[in-house]
């Protein structure tokens, strides 16, 4: 593996600082460290904004409504079309993305997730585990990427100080759902570890949709002498889950459980196992120079029988991330980098399920045989300076060059595609501004954001490279406002954003299988995100702590013209132009809380002419927990809930210009889960 020259720059250049700061005698203070929850650190470097979600706002929703959790967030728009098909778009980046996430930077605690071609995977990570969730939106993290979607950090739960106890919590539910966390975790002065085993099953809401799943989650941290600390991680999935597939209007209107019929005749699923395994290495040196560097390895073996042919795929990835941070003539800098490297291999197979008497698929002859290997190195650095007492201000750079190496290992001679493609490095530069009010801060930031092409788009349906293809760019201004007021009971937050993206990448459908990739035109985001948290006491005993999170989407096509077919002016497709969250929490002390939740989205264009959109809807949750120490060792945790309280038939996510072939009507509909129920049982014994 070779090491690019400029990651090698960027990693030697702190030791000058630190040369330096040893000269002096003086003992510069460390910046400020932030804790979201329960000891778990801000991810986001010196005065970049951030939402988050933390544990109590994770379990209003039940322990697998992850669309309802993350949707909590204003300008984050998470569409499940079942618990393995998911998508996130933040501000309408990626709304564009027929299957899966990309766009955006995914982290586990320290670790980038995102694959090579910018894929990431949230089902592959047990939201009971997770102990807070962070968003950046946009492209303003710089030292967490530049991608115009921003990026999103999972944050395990950290085990209490000085404790050690053994949890488990059961839950069951509608469609034969079960669910098992058992949990380990210990904590002392100079290590801790936390192991959690969890299992779920269920039968779906819809024919084919069945579901399980086995997770291994290990953390572990040891200070090593007084100023090294080594952190352990390893975790691992696998699950299998029948596929459905969507649904045209008519059958998802008239019988939304129902299945495609050819991917119920071919009994369509898929096979996962996913493993993340990482080291990392935090070090404070004399003075304020500081580094934390994470080695990791990351592993999916996917096999997924479809009606039009079998895939088999497995991917092979590992990077490092080392990131220095220190004062430098009176501000904070950060400097670093990440390097990725995966090889990626993949092939189809025919699926001979119709000669298989209606025992579903059954693997036939090879189709295709390839293997792509795929790199990228961000380099990043940020200065963060405070001008005056209540007026700081910081700038970043991030630099990202990617690269694809494909390989046919199918066909010969003329007919080989191997091919290779480097695409120019792209420099995205950022400034924020933040001043601070006596009852809260002012935000401002403009950035420079890119999104590589995945693959689909940068292979033809012929297999073919595309040499056309290039990277999406923008450019993201924003001014934001955080208050707290009333003894810092209310909490109000408020965005107003314009961003700016050229060289839009579309994958045009041209097939069951098949599509093309291209640049096609520009496309403005602006909106406006409002989110509202307040605490007040009706008695001695009961508090109500009503929330709002509001989106309004103004995005729109500039410049997009597709053929004969011109889509300026058009609004953008996939996007619902309002979005609302919003509820209560009514707490009795600190063992009971009764919550209810509600979510609004407004109808979706489905196609670019804006001939067809989805129905808007209106989705009501409710839910109520009791916690009660037992005895000085047992605490007992009792929880209950229903989503889609009255029984709403919406898509849970949609397919954009999705196109019918042999004369059958156009399937754009994921039909979400109906009325449903869930109640749990948890227990745990403090050593």
């Amino acid at each position: 593996m070779k090491i690019s020259p400029f990651l090698c720059f960027f990693l030697a250049v702190p030791w000058f600082f630190f040369a330096q700061d040893q000269k002096k005698d003086s003992i510069t203070p460390l910046s400020e460290v932030v804790l979201i929850e329960n000891g778990i650190e801000k991810r986001t470097t010196g005065i970049t904004p951030s939402s988050t979600l933390v544990t109590a706002q994770m379990e209003r929703n039940g322990p697998l409504d992850i669309a309802a959790t993350i949707n909590q967030i204003s300008g984050v728009y998470l569409l499940s079309g079942a618990l393995n098909t998911n998508r996130i778009t933040i501000r309408g980046v990626g709304a564009r993305t027929l299957y899966g996430t990309d766009k955006l930077r995914l982290y586990f605690n320290n670790i980038p997730v995102t694959n090579g071609a910018g894929f990431s995977v949230i089902e592959a990570y047990d939201l009971e585990n997770m102990g807070a969730i962070e968003v950046v939106k946009g492209p303003k993290g710089t030292a967490l990427g530049t991608n115009l979607g921003g990026a999103i950090i999972l944050n395990t739960k950290a085990p209490e100080a000085g404790s050690t106890f053994l949890a488990n919590s059961t839950s069951i539910g509608s469609y034969q759902m079960f669910k098992n966390n058992l949990a380990f975790r210990h904590s002392e002065n100079d290590f801790n570890i936390s192991l959690v085993y969890n299992h779920l099953e269920t039968e779906g809401y819809r024919q084919n949709n069945a579901f399980e799943r086995d997770g291994l989650l290990l953390t572990s941290s040891v200070k090593m002498g007084s100023r090294g600390k080594l952190d352990l991680m390893f975790n691992m999935i696998y699950y299998t889950a029948g596929i459905p597939s969507s649904l045209n209007q008519t059958n998802f209107e008239q019988n939304p459980t129902m299945a495609d019929a050819n991917w119920l005749a071919a009994k369509g699923y898929e096979a996962n196992t996913y493993t993340l395994a990482g080291i990392t290495y935090s070090y404070r040196f004399k003075g304020s120079l500081r580094n934390s560097t994470s080695v990791f390895h990351t592993y999916l073996d996917h096999y997924e029988p479809r009606p039009f042919n079998i895939l088999d795929e497995i991917t092979n990835g590992f990077g490092l991330r080392s990131v220095f941070k220190g004062n430098l003539l009176g501000g904070n800098f950060t400097l670093g980098g990440e390097l990725y490297k995966d090889e990626y291999s993949w092939g189809t197979f025919e699926n001979l399920y119709e000669e298989n008497e209606g025992n579903g698929s059954i693997q036939g002859d090879r189709l295709s045989d390839n293997k792509e290997f795929r790199s990228q190195v961000n380099l990043f650095g940020t200065f963060e300076l405070g001008l005056t007492e209540d007026f700081s201000a910081q700038v970043g750079m991030n630099l990202n060059k990617t690269t694809y190496d494909f390989r046919d290992m199918f066909n010969a001679g003329e007919g080989n595609r191997s091919a290779r493609r480097s695409f120019s490095p792209i420099l995205s530069p950022s400034l924020k501004l933040r001043y601070q009010l006596q009852e809260g801060q002012l935000f401002a930031s403009v950035a420079r954001g890119f999104s590589n092409p995945g693959l689909e788009e940068t292979l033809t349906p012929e297999g073919v490279v595309n040499p056309d293809i290039s990277q999406e760019k923008g450019v993201s201004y924003e001014l934001e406002g955080e208050f707290w007021l009333l003894d810092q009971s209310l909490q109000l937050n408020a965005t107003v954003y314009l961003m700016r993206i050229k060289d839009l990448l579309v994958a045009q459908r041209v097939g069951e299988d098949q599509y093309i990739g291209r640049n096609a035109g520009k496309t403005r985001h602006q909106g406006l995100e409002l989110e509202a948290k307040y605490s007040v006491p009706i008695s001695t005993m009961f508090t109500l702590s009503p929330f709002m999170a509001y989106t309004l989407n103004d995005h729109s096509f500039v410049d997009f013209v597709d053929g004969d077919d011109d889509y300026s002016g058009n609004p953008l497709t996939g996007v619902p132009k309002q979005r609302i969250s919003s509820g209560f929490d009514l707490a009795y002390g600190n063992d009971a809380v009764l919550s209810l939740s509600h979510q609004y989205v407004d109808d979706i264009p489905l196609t670019d002419a804006n001939s067809l959109s989805s129905d808007a809807y209106t989705v009501i949750n409710m839910s109520a927990k009791y916690t009660v120490q037992v005895t000085d060792h047992f605490k007992l945790r009792l929880n209950a809930g229903v989503n889609n309280v009255f029984d709403t038939n919406y898509a849970g996510s949609v397919l954009i210009n999705a196109v019918g072939f042999g004369g059958s009507q156009p399937r754009y509909f994921y039909p979400a889960n109906g009325r449903n129920y869930y109640g749990g049982l948890g227990l745990a014994y403090m050593f």
